[in-house]
């Protein structure tokens, strides 16, 4: 049965192509959202008509699929062997809904409530291409993701600090960030004359002296880089001579450019 217009809200686009192919921030947010992550392959296709497809963009279609679970890569909830769902697709250039029968896909998804066998893709380009090489770029997210104490999400930064040291060009910068589960997370910036700017981050109460950079494209990396602002909120500042008030917004600065671009291309 074909969902009616009240449930076409949750669709999803999808328009895979080597240009957008997804960046390990656009998986991880993909994969962080969802309930279920889920190769199927596609058995069935049905469009729906412009009248019960509300809020569709010009040049697409929405289709009402029908799959078979081939295997749930992670979930926090069970799928059954069959699936439902709604997605945007791109017309082809000739203006035709391209066929989508057979081929395999990953869904990164939620179950829809009351309504067995149905799921609804998390967002736009919810639903990618399923080849090995994209399971094997998921697997270490989900694993970080549904570790048991995973890395808590950064939602701000509570307060900063920065000290100056008793020599010229020594210092130390504490900067508190803010999570979702209130769980303490600090970064800490050390500037010693004639040495390299040290970094790390501390993920607990302790702040650790000898606290390490994130490794790039790990869960750590992307709850740092794609959640901190671009600078310093001034709010958040709580030395009060300016040089150290400058201080500490250089440092925080240092920290985002090492932590580099949170680049995305379909999320």
């Amino acid at each position: 049965m074909v969902p009616g217009a009240a449930h076409a809200q949750g669709a999803s686009v999808v328009a895979p192509t080597a240009i957008n192919s997804p960046t390990y921030a656009d998986l991880a947010t993909l994969s962080d959202a969802a309930d279920l992550v889920i190769r199927v392959q596609i058995r069935r296709q049905t469009t729906l008509k412009p009248e019960r497809a509300p809020g569709l963009a010009p040049g697409f279609a929405r289709l009402f699929i029908e799959a078979n679970t081939l295997a749930v890569i992670a979930g926090r909830s069970g799928a059954g062997s069959a699936l439902a769902y709604l997605v945007d697709v791109p017309l082809d250039a000739k203006g035709k809904v391209p066929k989508l029968k057979n081929r395999e896909m990953v869904l990164f998804a939620d179950p829809v409530p009351g309504r067995p066998g149905e799921v609804r893709l998390v967002g736009p380009q919810a639903q990618l291409d399923y080849t090995p090489e994209l399971e094997t770029r998921l697997r270490p997210i989900l694993t970080e993701l549904y570790a048991a104490d995973p890395v808590p999400r950064i939602t701000g930064i509570s307060d900063a600090l920065a000290v100056a040291g008793t020599l010229t060009g020594e210092s130390e910068t504490q900067i508190f960030l803010a999570t979702e589960s209130r769980s303490p997370v600090s970064l800490t910036i050390l500037r010693r004359p004639g040495q390299q700017v040290q970094w790390g981050v501390s993920w607990g109460e302790i702040i650790d002296a000898a606290a390490r950079p994130p490794a790039p494209e790990t869960l750590r990396w992307y709850r740092l880089a794609c959640a901190l602002p671009a600078q310093l909120p001034s709010s958040t500042n709580l030395a009060r001579d300016p040089a150290e008030r400058r201080l500490a917004a250089a440092d925080y600065a240092f920290v985002i450019s090492q932590l580099g671009a949170c680049e995305r291309r379909i999320t």
